[in-house]
């Protein structure tokens, strides 16, 4: 178990990737025309799905890089280095493609229902956030750790509740710019710790960096 420091880090790295803010615009295109009755109904699909997809990355994640043949080290080098892209982006106050790309968001407004696909995923329980809780679950190995990062998800998760449920009244209370300075702040966040994975799997790969 880490100490509980690491995982207010946790909470802090997998709010920023999910980025709940930042996404407001793209959630409020998408369901545009939708009915209130209907918009409650995706929101909890939403919640339900990404909460479902976060969870199975933390408890089977590492089993899935085992049967691939897949190192830690090898996955912290690409996950950090898909999270540098995603912050990147981010700090330009864009999404980044590996995310949400302009065919998923065309597709989506096609659908008749778009809760899971593309709200919950790839735009929110994307590649990068099954990344991050893939790379955070094997720095512990006993069931506190696993029980504590499942509350840090499901923190998250509230927050993303309560940002779908208020988001018509955000939309007319936060200008475009401060969506955009919050995703920038988040970007930044973002990339400190895509830094701190990549020289940690390095350092696995090439034990002399770490002389």
């Amino acid at each position: 178990m880490l100490e509980y420091t690491d995982y207010i880090k946790i909470f802090i790295a997998l709010f920023a990737v999910v980025d709940p803010i930042g996404i407001i615009p793209i959630i409020a295109a998408l369901t545009a025309h939708t009915k209130a009755s209907e918009l409650k109904n995706i929101e909890n699909t939403v919640v339900i799905t990404v909460t479902t997809i976060l969870l199975l990355a933390l408890f089977l994640g590492e089993n899935l890089l085992v049967f691939f043949g897949i190192s830690i080290n090898s996955f912290l080098v690409s996950g950090g280095i898909l999270l540098m892209l995603m912050a990147l982006s981010m700090l330009q106050a864009k999404i980044n493609k590996t995310v949400h790309t302009k065919k998923e968001a065309e597709e989506g407004e096609a659908r008749q229902s778009i809760a899971v696909v593309p709200l919950s995923m790839p735009l929110l329980a994307g590649p990068g956030a099954i990344s991050t809780v893939i790379m955070y679950s094997h720095r512990g190995t006993d069931i506190n750790h696993y029980l504590i990062m499942s509350l840090d998800i499901i923190a998250v998760m509230a927050i993303l509740w309560i940002v779908l449920r208020t988001t018509p009244w955000l939309i007319r209370h936060i200008s475009q710019t401060g969506i955009n300075i919050f995703t920038r702040l988040m970007g930044l966040i973002l990339s400190a710790l895509a830094v701190e994975f990549i020289a940690s799997g390095l350092k696995g790969l090439f034990p002399v960096l770490a002389e």
